[in-house]
C-alpha cells in the first residue's frame, strides 16, 4: 500500500528520525505531524496530493512509528518533540516552512509556533489539543485545578490501551478506536489501511519516561496528578501552557480545521474527567463548580481570538466528521490545505 512512498530515516544528534517525502524540490514546504498513539501513517493517504505543489514531510515523532524510543522530558511540555523537529528541519536545509499537527500533534504545533514563529509560514491545527493542555483545568480561561496536574496526564490513561499495545495478538481495541473515535461511528476506511492504522498504533514505544508516563496520588478526585516524564505527561497543564502564543511576534497565520463530530477533543471530551464525571462514568465526582468538563474548543476559540487581536490572522473550518475527519473527508481536506497554504 502506497507503494510509491517510500520510509527514510534521518540521524542526528539527538535521534533517529523515520519518515516520508514527497514534491522535493518544491519551493514551499509543509511539515506534518501526527497525534497520540499514532504516526506519519495517518498522512499516508494525501502525501502524494501534496507532493504536487510543496515538498512534503511527514515524520514520526520519539516514541512513535519507527523513530528512536527515547525518554521524554514532561516538563518540557511538548518541547522535546519542538526540540526534534527543530534539529530534524535544519538537517533537511529548511529554513521556512508550514507546519501541520493533528490532535497532540497540534499541541505540538502549538509550541512550535511559541518558541519559533518566525520560522513558520503557516500553522495548521487539526482538531488539536487545547493551548491549555489537556485535562486539569476548568473555563476558557484555562484556570487550572489544585494541585496543579490534577485530573491530567499518565494517571488518567485507560490501563487497556497499555495492555493492549504490549500485546500482538490485540488489535480489536485499535480497530474500535479507529471505528468509535477517529471517524464517525458507522464510517469505515479501506480495510488495507485500517490494519495499517493499527499497526502503527501498535509501534507506540511504552517504558520509563516514554508511553504513558509517571503519575502520583491525590486527595481529590479522581485521586491522580501528572508526573514529570513521559507521553501523556507533556500535556498536563502546568507543563502546556501554549496561550502566549497570543503574544508572540511573527505571528503565522492559522488555520483551525475542526471534525464537527469529535469526541475526543471536545468541550464534553470522551477522555476527560470533568466530562466523564458529569456523564456519571466515573463514580464520586465532586461536581461542576470544582471540576467541570474541560471546555476544550472554546479554550483554542479563546486563545486563538486573542491571537488575532493582537495583529495575528486565524481561520475556522468546520469538517463532517470525528477526531480523525481529515481521513472521511479527504478531498475536502486537501483542497483546505492547499487553499490555505497557497
Amino acid at each position: 500500500m502506497y507503494e510509491n512512498l517510500k520510509q527514510q530515516f534521518l540521524q542526528t544528534p539527538r535521534l533517529t528520525t523515520a519518515y516520508y517525502r514527497t514534491g522535493e524540490g518544491n519551493e514551499t514546504k509543509l511539515l506534518l505531524v501526527h497525534g497520540n498513539t499514532s504516526s506519519s501513517a495517518v498522512y499516508l493517504p494525501f502525501m502524494e496530493e501534496f507532493g504536487k505543489t510543496c515538498d512534503t514531510v511527514a515524520l514520526d515523532l520519539r516514541c512513535f512509528g519507527d523513530s528512536s524510543a527515547l525518554p521524554i522530558d514532561a516538563t518540557k511540555g511538548y518541547g522535546e518533540w519542538v526540540e526534534d523537529i527543530e534539529e530534524f528541519t535544519d538537517a533537511l536545509g529548511w529554513d521556512k516552512f508550514a507546519i501541520a499537527g493533528w490532535s497532540m500533534g497540534g499541541g505540538v504545533v502549538q509550541q512550535y509556533i511559541l518558541e519559533h514563529p518566525a520560522r513558520l509560514t503557516h500553522a495548521i491545527l487539526i482538531n488539536p489539543a487545547s493551548p491549555f493542555g489537556f485535562g486539569g483545568t476548568k473555563g476558557e480561561d484555562g484556570v487550572m485545578l489544585d494541585p496543579p496536574g490534577l485530573a491530567a496526564g499518565a494517571g488518567c490513561v485507560n490501563a487497556a490501551l497499555v495492555e493492549a499495545i504490549a500485546d500482538p495478538a490485540n488489535r480489536q481495541l485499535f480497530l474500535d478506536t479507529i471505528h468509535g473515535v477517529f471517524l464517525t461511528p458507522g464510517r469505515t476506511l479501506d480495510p488495507e489501511y485500517e490494519e495499517l492504522l493499527v499497526d502503527m498504533m501498535k509501534k507506540t514505544k511504552i517504558g520509563e519516561g516514554m508511553y504513558p508516563g509517571n503519575a502520583s496520588q491525590s486527595e481529590k478526585w479522581p485521586f491522580v496528578v501528572a508526573g514529570d516524564n513521559g507521553i501523556c505527561n507533556t500535556m498536563a497543564p502546568q507543563y502546556a501552557n501554549m496561550s502566549g502564543i497570543a503574544d508572540v511576534e511573527n505571528k503565522p497565520p492559522v488555520l483551525w480545521i475542526i471534525g464537527d463530530k469529535d469526541i475526543m477533543v471536545s468541550d464534553t471530551s470522551c477522555s476527560e474527567f470533568g466530562a466523564l464525571g458529569a456523564a456519571g462514568a466515573v463514580p464520586g465526582w465532586p461536581g461542576m463548580d470544582e471540576l467541570p468538563p474541560q471546555p476544550m474548543v472554546s479554550q483554542t476559540r479563546y486563545v486563538l481570538k486573542k491571537y488575532a487581536e493582537n495583529g495575528g490572522s486565524y481561520k475556522e473550518a468546520v469538517m463532517d466528521g470525528g477526531h480523525a475527519c481529515y481521513l472521511e473527508q479527504p478531498d475536502e481536506f486537501v483542497q483546505i490545505m492547499k487553499d490555505f497554504i497557497g
